[in-house]
């Protein structure tokens, strides 16, 4: 792996402090298109929530029984939830 300049370091260090913002953020975008999408374009968000779920450290069976629902006020509930704690 190559070497980072300090500058470079800064950012990526800034990034993991932040991910839980990061993935919060794009939990809550995720919702409203999903929201808004129909068909494959709404599956193709699913997927993309459930990689994001994933990375937010909700149980597996959690996110089965999102997917299961594909409901997305459920979904909205859970972006609350992860931006509340």
């Amino acid at each position: 792996m190559a070497d980072h300049s300090p500058h470079q370091k800064r950012i990526i260090r800034r990034y993991y402090n932040n991910i839980d913002g990061i993935l919060c953020q794009r939990l809550s975008e995720l919702t409203t298109e999903i929201y808004l999408a129909e068909g494959k374009k709404a599956d193709s968000l699913w997927k993309r929530a459930e990689k994001a779920l994933a990375k937010a450290g909700l149980p597996q069976q959690r996110i089965e029984h999102l997917l299961e629902r594909r409901d997305p006020k459920l979904l909205a509930q859970v972006v609350k939830e992860l931006t509340a704690s």
